[in-house]
């Protein structure tokens, strides 16, 4: 659960790119303080205006994700200057579960590299992903090099809701080869050692697209 020293990723609620880094200095009961957060991308601190509304999310020691909605509420110079921030409290965190990822039908870019030269590099589509794993589109032939088992490296493109889009460099494990109903092969992959900003953001993609199904759906009903 959240704790003092705990580095929280905040992001605008009104859907504006910017993502920001900052560490929880002390917590009560509808309130946290935090130290003044860093812009991920420029590496500069930023002020945030009292009433601006952001999305929280840090991970826990158990490894799950957990993601809360929060509203600067006032800042504070004692004894270093700190925002204070509305906090819903433990019980209303939401929490992921890794054996919860959601697996969503997406086609994404992706690379896939040998770590030993086993083959050679190419580029495909994910049919499917989750923050845990994804299914590719083997082209000719790779379903005879790539063996279960193997661990290769994945370059793969997350393009967010925002316009922004993510490069994320995965290790991954092959699980399975497979044969697809119209003849095509592919391959199931497990990630490896994924770091946690890149396990955020694999959750987010995941959630992204798997509201954007849910919209469509409704709008041809």
């Amino acid at each position: 659960m959240l704790k003092i020293g705990d580095m929280l990723t905040l992001e605008p609620l009104d859907g504006g790119k910017e993502k920001y880094k900052s560490k929880v200095m002390e917590i009560g009961d509808h309130y946290i303080h935090i130290g003044y957060p860093v812009d991920e991308k420029a590496g500069k601190t930023v002020f945030f205006l009292n009433g601006m509304r952001l999305k929280a999310s840090f991970v826990g020691q158990d490894g799950c994700l957990y993601l809360f909605e929060t509203e600067v509420t006032g800042k504070l110079r004692r004894p270093v200057p700190m925002i204070v921030l509305a906090y819903p409290g433990a019980d209303k965190l939401v929490r992921i579960q890794r054996r919860r990822y959601v697996r969503v039908k997406v086609n994404a870019d992706v690379a896939i590299h040998p770590f030993h030269q086993e083959f050679a590099p190419f580029a495909t589509m994910t049919t499917d992903i989750s923050a845990g794993g994804a299914a590719v589109v083997l082209p000719p032939s790779y379903h005879q090099q790539l063996l279960p088992g193997m661990v290769v490296e994945t370059w793969l493109v997350l393009a967010m809701r925002s316009g922004e889009y993510h490069y994320l460099k995965l290790k991954a494990k092959i699980i399975r080869i497979f044969q697809g109903a119209n003849g095509v092969y592919k391959a199931s992959l497990q990630f490896l050692n994924v770091a946690p900003q890149d396990r955020v953001r694999l959750i987010r993609y995941s959630f992204e697209r798997q509201l954007e199904t849910k919209k469509g759906r409704e709008h041809s009903e």
